[in-house]
């Protein structure tokens, strides 16, 4: 998350270009949206239990259990060529570099777009604190279930998505790490998450690798946004102001804590 931060700042004064990055979590981490209450919401013994890492994210959206899955982060300024003004818009554009993904690995991924005024006003009241729970504008479905979630925010003119891609699922780990009012609705989003998301894994009848999918994940990206990626190497000093962050924000129990 720190990473993700400074990327936004280098780029915002300018430092560097327009960024796609690919990441994933030791250990295991469920992060949190930006507005999540920790204490309404999640199960500390239970993510302390299973040894797993925990952090609340800088964009919104619900809580994600980082496992077997891979990360992307898209660092772009407001006035990218072709990038929309709204949020829900631009959500369209970057996903698009999903999207375009998903069929690189064979898969016939398309956007979610919420139609009736019950998916529309569920995005509004989540009902859950779970984010494979349910699908928002322009995130990607495959056979009607929910294979990537994504979170965006914009600060200094610069926007920044990143999101999970999921690689395998463990619903039953998933949704031991939320509190729910009674176990009844805890067994009721146990299915929920079976019903409406799916991992690459089950998908694709097979095990598909990180590489394999960074590799179909980067053309999917170039095609969409009309880029070509670089290899962008941080310097020492740029690594040291990261782990300042880290030590300020997304290491520290006030931020991590604070809802």
């Amino acid at each position: 998350m720190s990473l993700d931060e400074a990327l936004l700042e280098w780029h915002s004064k300018g430092e560097i270009g327009p960024v796609l990055r690919f990441y994933e979590w030791s250990p295991a981490t469920l992060s949190i949206g930006y507005f999540q209450s920790v204490s309404k919401e999640i199960d500390m013994e239970q993510v302390e239990k299973l040894g797993l890492g925990f952090v609340r994210r800088p964009t919104g959206g619900r809580g994600v259990l980082h496992d077997d899955e891979l990360t992307y982060s898209v660092i772009v300024t407001e006035d990218y060529p072709n990038m929309p003004e709204t949020v829900t818009e631009a959500y369209r554009v970057i996903s698009g570099g999903l999207l375009e993904g998903f069929r690189n690995l064979g898969l016939d991924a398309c956007f979610s777009i919420p139609e009736s005024k019950e998916e529309i006003d569920g995005l509004k009241r989540p009902r859950s604190a779970v984010c494979f729970d349910t699908p928002s504008w322009y995130e990607l479905v495959v056979e009607g279930k929910k294979v990537a979630g994504s979170a965006q925010t914009r600060q200094k003119g610069v926007i920044l998505q990143h999101g999970a891609i999921l690689l395998s699922l463990d619903a039953e780990k998933l949704v031991s790490l939320f509190t729910f009012k009674s176990e009844d609705q805890r067994e009721r989003m146990k299915i929920g998450i079976r019903e409406k998301a799916v991992a690459i894994d089950q998908l694709a009848g097979r095990k598909v690798t990180v590489d394999e999918s960074i590799a179909a994940f980067s053309k999917g990206f170039e095609k969409a946004l009309n880029m070509r990626l670089e290899p962008y190497e941080l310097s020492e000093e740029q690594l040291s102001y990261v782990k300042e962050i880290e030590r300020k924000k997304y290491g520290n129990n006030d931020w991590t804590f604070k809802k």
